[in-house]
């Protein structure tokens, strides 16, 4: 009887793809793609008080910070080589009202927080929200007339916004409201106040996702206008050749690096635009893709460290220059620790 394998020609394969999967070096020097610590943004949240850091019930593991608290946090992330934070803040509702006026305040939280963080941390890069639903008592990202969010005058606001936290020493400026036209009306008044070289990265494709239910519980912004959606200013996500529109846009008008968000969902949008523009690509990993690996891993369901580590490769082998994400930390440590070989 012969045996099968003495059928088979004798160099049978020629060609084996596994050869460079064997062994961890080989491995390591043909990986198309690298998360690196270089690649990781970390968003925080700053909230009145001092000592404050509590925990999101919505956000497991994530604080909402008191100014000394967020001073403390942003040092160890500068320590673990994470470039830049961006910093959302969670406001007293007495504050709030219906233009959302303490985003203009020189001395409101998020100005006070850059110039803290700036002061112990002068090279550690910070990224501030242009938008006003964190400030509005209603909820959304601009001016309501006429049971809708008025394009043109939210855009003034901006305007103004944008310079108050360019004064404050913020490094990039990050319009996520999705205005039509904002990008350019931002530049202008950036360069009009000799903030020439401050950073606009647009959020250009800004889902009107479900995933962002945790960040709003953080950040107080829960919508009160029942009568108006954000699906009247996000994007369709059911689309997806109008996000090269808004991409294209967005650059045309001055934007130095864009911005998609969600990520997870929508790593389509970030190959096309990689594809098509030859800008830097941020995507955020929003709350919601955060708050559903962990409760997975504290279920025992995932492997927290592995299923962090393949969400956010796949961002990057879709194109995303950096990542948003509040993993960075975790993520850096691993990565010191040489824990993704």
């Amino acid at each position: 009887m012969v045996k099968f394998s003495e059928k088979l020609p004798k160099n049978f394969p020629l060609l084996r793809m596994r050869r460079n999967r064997m062994r961890t070096f080989s491995r390591k020097i043909v990986a198309e793609n690298n998360l690196n610590v270089d690649n990781l943004i970390q968003p925080l949240f700053v909230t009145e008080g001092k000592n404050e850091n509590t925990f999101i019930e919505s956000m497991p593991g994530i604080k909402r910070h008191s100014i000394d608290s967020i001073v403390n946090e942003a040092k160890e992330i500068e320590s673990l080589g994470i470039p830049a934070i961006a910093i959302f803040p969670n406001i007293n509702n007495k504050l709030k009202d219906a233009i959302g006026s303490e985003a203009l305040n020189e001395n409101n939280i998020i100005c006070k927080t850059i110039k803290a963080i700036k002061k112990e941390c002068p090279n550690l890069g910070l990224i501030c929200d242009v938008a006003l639903d964190p400030y509005t008592d209603h909820g959304h990202d601009g001016i309501i007339h006429n049971n809708e969010v008025d394009n043109d005058e939210t855009i003034k606001i901006l305007c103004e916004q944008a310079i108050v936290q360019a004064k404050a020493g913020c490094d990039i400026i990050a319009p996520s409201d999705m205005m039509d036209g904002r990008v350019k009306k931002i530049r202008t008044a950036l360069d009009s106040h000799n903030f020439i070289n401050t950073i606009i990265l647009a959020y250009s494709s800004k889902y009107a996702s479900a995933f962002y239910g945790p960040f709003r519980n953080a950040v107080g912004s829960k919508i009160n206008q029942s009568k108006i959606s954000k699906n009247s200013y996000q994007m369709d996500p059911s689309n997806s050749r109008e996000a090269m529109r808004e991409i294209e846009l967005d650059i045309n008008e001055g934007a130095d690096i864009i911005l998609i968000k969600p990520a997870i969902s929508y790593l389509d949008i970030i190959k096309s635009a990689y594809e098509n523009y030859n800008v830097p690509i941020f995507a955020y990993q929003v709350s919601g893709e955060y708050s559903m690996i962990k409760a997975a891993a504290n279920n025992n369901w995932v492997n927290e460290k592995d299923t962090v580590y393949e969400s956010l490769i796949s961002i990057k082998r879709a194109g995303a220059t950096s990542i948003l994400t509040y993993f960075a930390k975790s993520v850096a440590k691993n990565l010191k620790e040489g824990l993704y070989n």
